[in-house]
């Protein structure tokens, strides 16, 4: 499998001109939503992503939002970039998520709680830590198109499937591909040219010992972050208490936590 992997993630085509655009946007120490909004007119895509998200029911603005400035206004820079970065990538894979029995649109969703998760709890912690964060917790599952591709192709799907039943799902994405979805992940950004930040922090999520010391923190927290947006089962009352069991390890104060628990977890009641 890890030379399929291998072969996937070097025939993905190159990023398109608004993603690089967006990434140099994205470094600057100082970011104007109107240059942002510029960008990200050019993309038809990100356009609909964007206001799709911001018009979902995790939200619930009182008025439907219509433009890009407004939804730019409404959710923040940062997580407008998240948004508009995701939905190109995941399109440029060109995948969907068969093996693991769930749509692109649960994957969006639960990629917009991974970013709204590292909003709520980080930002009451460390702003700028919280600004390196949001990408990499939105970004750091895209690694299961590539391995949902490789299951159908190789008809482990009921197998595959079982074992999920059974097992924590990073564990059976290793035992199936040899590598844990965040490695893949790491190099398809790698393979991309993409920040080095980001490559290392995602890549190391599920090989702590072997993090780099400078980037041990931020992928603790990304590790708790999957914990809890599990694609199968997103805040529900186990992966809560692993990942507020993780937190403690990791000597975090909980309660930021255990608070943007509770408010995300109103957020999806309010989902249809």
């Amino acid at each position: 499998m890890k030379e399929l992997i291998i072969e996937k993630i070097d025939s993905l085509p190159p990023l398109p001109k608004s993603v690089l655009e967006l990434e140099k946007f994205r470094k600057l120490p100082n970011k104007d939503p109107r240059e942002l909004r510029s960008i990200i007119e050019k993309d038809p895509l990100m356009i609909t992503t964007i206001l799709r998200v911001a018009n979902s029911a995790m939200f619930a603005f009182k008025d439907k939002v219509e433009t890009p400035s407004r939804a730019i206004s409404l959710l923040g820079t940062n997580f407008c970039i998240s948004i508009a970065l995701g939905s190109v990538v995941q399109n440029l894979i060109k995948s969907n998520l068969e093996a693991y029995d769930v749509t692109t649109d649960d994957f969006l969703f639960i990629s917009n709680l991974s970013s709204m998760l590292i909003n709520v709890w980080i930002s009451s912690v460390d702003e700028e830590l919280k600004d390196e964060l949001m990408l990499a917790a939105f970004l750091q599952e895209i690694g299961k198109f590539i391995i949902s591709d490789l299951i159908v192709e190789n008809n482990l799907i009921q197998e595959f499937q079982d074992k999920l039943k059974e097992n924590d799902i990073e564990n059976v994405e290793k035992e199936f591909m040899g590598f844990s979805c965040s490695r893949i992940t790491a190099n398809i950004f790698k393979h991309w040219n993409l920040s080095p930040n980001l490559i290392f922090t995602i890549g190391f999520v599920n090989d702590l010992d072997s993090c780099p010391k400078e980037f041990i923190k931020k992928a603790q927290i990304l590790q708790i972050v999957k914990i809890l947006c599990d694609i199968t089962e997103p805040l529900s009352d186990g992966t809560i208490k692993r990942a507020i069991a993780k937190a403690i390890e990791y000597n975090f104060d909980i309660e930021p936590l255990v608070n943007a628990i509770d408010s995300l977890k109103v957020k999806i009641s309010k989902e249809p």
